[in-house]
């Protein structure tokens, strides 16, 4: 549920600064990531790992892995994108976009939930810091 809330949040972002505001790619998808992430963090702390550690044990983790999984999810996507509208022969540079934001979406989702569940939030990490 968490997942999904935090995913849509930053999607909904992504998508409304993108196809209403003709916002650039990278500008959508960081701002609509920013915005998911804010989300995902306090739902993520609380709820899915049930961490306890401070804000301070734990922020730099997340933001550092946040950014991590941006840059690979969205300049991967970029990249797939740009070679199946090619190869499709669609010169539409909206549904390029779309697209791309769609397919990082996906990659940042499974990306950030392996960083998230074994750097940022991970038992071990709390237990270390005890």
């Amino acid at each position: 549920m968490v997942g999904v809330l935090n995913t849509l949040c930053g999607m909904s972002v992504m998508f409304l600064l993108f196809n209403t505001l003709g916002m650039n790619y990278w500008l959508s998808t960081f701002i609509g990531n920013a915005v998911g992430a804010t989300v995902s963090y306090f739902l993520n702390k609380k709820f899915t790992f049930r961490n306890n550690a401070s804000h301070g044990q734990t922020l730099w983790r997340f933001i550092f892995i946040i950014l991590i999984c941006y840059f690979l999810s969205y300049c991967l996507s970029y990249l797939i994108s740009h070679f199946l509208i090619s190869n499709l022969s669609i010169k539409n540079s909206e549904i390029l976009g779309n697209l791309s934001i769609l397919i990082g979406n996906i990659f940042y989702t499974l990306i950030n939930y392996v960083g998230q569940k074994y750097v940022v939030f991970s038992r071990k990490a709390k237990t270390q810091r005890v």
